[in-house]
C-alpha cells in the first residue's frame, strides 16, 4: 500500500535506523510498541528542543496517536521500511515481532536526537504495548486533550469509531516557549513547502 505522504531517503532512513535500535534495544517489539515509542521519540524532541526527529504525521486513533505510515508499513510486508526490518512469528505467543535485516546506523541522527531516543528507551523499555496505549491516553495527554477538543473522547473510548483523521498539533505542546513554537512552526512549513514541490 502507497504511504500517504512522500519522505524523503534520509526521512526513511532515520525511521529504519530508529526502529533498528529499538530492536536491539529491546526484545519482543512489537507493532504497536513500535508505533506508541517512535510517537513518544516524536513529542519528547519536540518538547525538549521544537524540532521533530522523523517528521511523521500523526493522528487520533482509538489506541492513541497513530503514524497512518508507520502502521501501513509495520500491518503486512514492508515496502518503505524493506531494508531495515522484517516481522517474525513466535511460536510461544504467536504474536509477530520485529528484527533487524543491517546493523544501526546513526549517520543520520544528531547527539541530540540519540539522546532523546535513548532517554524514551531508558523510560519505557519495560512498558507493554497496553502500557503504553494507556500512557498515551493519560489525562492531559495530547491525544486526550485533542479527542476532547475534537468533541470524540467518548466515542474513541467506547470503540464507537477506531480511527479519525484529526491530526495531533504538537505545536501545543509549546505554548509559552515562543521560541520553540517558532523553530516548530517554521520546521513545519518547510516541510509542506518541500514536499509540495515533489509533485
Amino acid at each position: 500500500m502507497t504511504p500517504l505522504f512522500t519522505y524523503t531517503k534520509e526521512e526513511v532512513d532515520k525511521i529504519g535506523n530508529a526502529i533498528i535500535y529499538l530492536t536491539e534495544k529491546i526484545p519482543f517489539l512489537s507493532k504497536t510498541k513500535i508505533l506508541k515509542l517512535i510517537y513518544l521519540i516524536e513529542e519528547t524532541s519536540i518538547r525538549k528542543h521544537g524540532l521533530p526527529i522523523f517528521n511523521l504525521r500523526f493522528f487520533l486513533w482509538k489506541f492513541g496517536p497513530v503514524s497512518k505510515d508507520l502502521f501501513i508499513e509495520l500491518s503486512s510486508e514492508p515496502d518503505l521500511l524493506k531494508n531495515y526490518i522484517v516481522a517474525k512469528r513466535n511460536d510461544d505467543d504467536c504474536n509477530n515481532y520485529f528484527t533487524a535485516l543491517q546493523p544501526f546506523c546513526d549517520d543520520e541522527f544528531s547527539d541530540n536526537e540519540m539522546a532523546v531516543i535513548d532517554l524514551v528507551i531508558d523510560k519505557f523499555k519495560d512498558y507493554s504495548a497496553e502500557a503504553l496505549v494507556k500512557f498515551t491516553h493519560r489525562t492531559h495527554s495530547l491525544w486526550h486533550t485533542t479527542a476532547v477538543e475534537a468533541g470524540v473522547l467518548e466515542k474513541l473510548e467506547n470503540q464507537l469509531i477506531n480511527n479519525t483523521d484529526i491530526e495531533i498539533d504538537f505545536s501545543v505542546l509549546l505554548k509559552g516557549d515562543a521560541f520553540k513554537q517558532e523553530m516548530y512552526l517554521q520546521h513545519k512549513e518547510y516541510l509542506m513547502l518541500s514536499r509540495s514541490l515533489k509533485f
